[in-house]
């Protein structure tokens, strides 16, 4: 071979080495594809198609081939398929041959079934599963993963009981609202966490919560010895037993007639201290016949309490409407419940009542309060809902303590993060409620909770007061009750739709925007004199920073994406309904907002 066509071959050789090393990965791992594969074809969403993207190998060397998942040396390291509304259930080893994973989160979808295995992840340090529709109990495994720095499972159905978790690495976790039970595991690494981190699981109890685990029964012989107890029993036990027993019946009865006699509740007597009204409506009292008809819970795996209950738990009077007050309600059992008591809707027939009450008993949404429970007679319909705590309403944190010293005002992230919950929320109650006219109907700041609430995007929203419209009656008086009486079709006698709601979340926008309140709703009004008359005269001619609230128009840099969000506001307040668009199409455009 001569020294030229050696020189050619060798070009040609090295060409290829070359063209080679660029399209095929240094290294492949078909167990860490098959188990991503196994994912894909075990879940669906209405907004990815993970069968048209993760297609070929996952990782290229330090770099992606796949959305959600990021490579090191090709391995895959992380998995984060956060809000895409999956659906389906997990398969329930897939993860066992990603030895190398450290961060796995599927944060805000609708993934079910039992929360996967992590036995021998090694390398995991965090874990967001939370807002999900998770069942059965946390594994084992769990506990044995040795630098995990996060785990947060709140907002699922998860149910037993926590394990001993004691990883000192473990400093960010959270297990609230569940139906997790039983004692709070005395491992140092539990302990010293908030008691935030276990809110809203009705049959937990110990530290660091404020309801103490029930003690065992003093002297009580253990199961595998009551044979031996009984025989000890002396005959002098025996008589006492039987008095006991004959005279137990009656000091029930007495029992009962003191007690009712002193709360008034007897033949519809009252006392001194029922003449007050706010007492009278803290202890909630009923003098119907029907009285006796049991709550009726969603979950029958949560605890459950009666009426009774209810009547002797204290109660704090959390606010008056125009629907009814509200009670955060303590039960004996240690947990806190809140409790709507209706006015107005004596003339409701059962049906009604109890059918639409088993209808948004079904809604589950992250930015919804559930609710757990209901009560109807002829004269008293209570609805119960879980007890979320939170730093006030949207209306209390928008204009309470303006100008005082104390006051800390809501940045633009804030109000942003705020307005992207409260239209998710009502986004599924508009797609989960198809057959309501107006799915909400009484959409307004202080119908919306802020849990949480800081400078930062980290806000838990919550919608309130949603799906009466039912349950009020034609009369123009009673409707007028509801924030989407304030709506131009509402006005001009027109039929509503859904694009009421949207105008009621319109005028939200325009009060977070402004700062501004919105002017109370008049009976005989028939004009649209409200806020958005006010900021479309400002801004007729061109887009005006007048507008904005003074405690957001300093960061100059955000006014572009301000106005944006009041255009959006403008075009959901339109007077003609047709004109305003979809909610599915708000959230969209509220989205594209930075």
């Amino acid at each position: 071979m001569s020294f030229v066509s050696f020189l050619i071959s060798s070009i040609l050789l090295f060409l290829i080495h070359q063209l080679t090393a660029e399209v095929t990965p240094l290294e492949f791992y078909p167990g860490e594809r098959d188990a991503l594969i196994q994912l894909r074809e075990a879940v669906k969403s209405p907004v990815i198609d993970l069968h048209s993207i993760w297609i070929g190998p996952p990782c290229h060397n330090s770099n992606s081939n796949w959305v959600g998942i990021t490579c090191y040396n090709s391995h895959v390291i992380s998995i984060v398929l956060d809000d895409f509304q999956l659906r389906g259930e997990l398969p329930s080893t897939f993860l066992q041959n990603i030895t190398y994973l450290r961060l796995l989160s599927f944060r805000n979808n609708s993934l079910l079934g039992p929360l996967p295995s992590l036995a021998g992840l090694l390398h995991l340090n965090f874990i967001y599963l939370s807002h999900n529709l998770f069942t059965s109990s946390i594994p084992l495994d769990y506990i044995t993963l040795p630098n995990l720095i996060a785990l947060e499972l709140q907002k699922n159905i998860l149910s037993g009981n926590i394990p001993p978790f004691n990883q000192p690495t473990l400093t960010d976790f959270n297990v609230s609202y569940n139906s997790l039970q039983g004692p709070i595991p005395q491992t140092p690494t539990l302990q010293k966490l908030p008691s935030s981190a276990y809110y809203n699981n009705l049959q937990l109890c110990g530290k660091p919560l404020p309801n103490p685990c029930p003690a065992p029964p003093v002297n009580a012989p253990p199961p595998w010895n009551q044979t031996k107890a009984k025989k000890k029993l002396t005959v002098w036990s025996i008589i006492l037993i039987a008095v006991s027993t004959a005279l137990l019946p009656f000091l029930v009865v007495l029992v009962l007639v003191c007690y009712f006699r002193k709360t008034g509740l007897l033949n519809g007597q009252e006392t001194e201290d029922d003449k007050s009204g706010d007492l009278a409506e803290k202890k909630m009292k009923n003098t119907d016949p029907e009285r006796r008809v049991e709550l009726e819970f969603f979950d029958k795996e949560k605890p459950m309490f009666d009426l009774d209950d209810l009547l002797r738990a204290s109660a704090e009077l959390m606010g008056k409407g125009k629907l009814g007050s509200t009670y955060k309600v303590n039960i004996e059992q240690g947990s806190t419940i809140a409790v709507k008591r209706l006015k107005e809707m004596n003339g409701l027939e059962k049906k009604a009542f109890v059918q639409q009450m088993q209808l948004l008993g079904k809604m589950r949404h992250e930015n919804l309060v559930r609710i757990v429970s209901f009560y109807y007679s002829k004269e008293e319909k209570l609805v119960v809902y879980e007890y979320v705590p939170c730093d006030g309403s949207l209306f209390e944190l928008l204009h309470e303590g303006r100008g005082t010293a104390g006051r800390f005002p809501l940045s633009w992230n804030t109000r942003l993060s705020i307005v992207k919950g409260v239209a998710e929320g009502l986004l599924y109650l508009h797609e989960s409620l198809p057959s309501h006219k107006v799915p909400h109907a009484n959409l307004k700041s202080s119908n919306i909770l802020v849990s949480h609430h800081s400078n930062s995007n980290n806000n838990q929203i919550y919608l309130t007061d949603y799906g009466f419209l039912p349950l009020i009656t034609s009369r123009k008086a009673a409707l007028d009750k509801l924030s989407v009486g304030r709506s131009p079709e509402f006005t001009h006698g027109k039929k509503l739709t859904h694009k009421a709601d949207v105008y009621c979340f319109g005028i939200v926008l325009l009060e977070i925007i402004t700062g501004r309140r919105v002017p109370p709703q008049r009976q005989d009004d028939t004009s649209l004199d409200d806020l958005s008359d006010w900021v479309r005269s400002v801004v007729d001619n061109d887009w005006s920073t007048d507008i904005l609230d003074l405690e957001i128009s300093a960061t100059k840099e955000d006014h572009n994406e301000m106005l944006k969000l009041a255009e959006i506001a403008l075009e959901c307040t339109s007077e003609e309904p047709e004109k305003r668009p979809k909610m599915n199409q708000v959230l969209t455009r509220i989205k594209s907002i930075k």
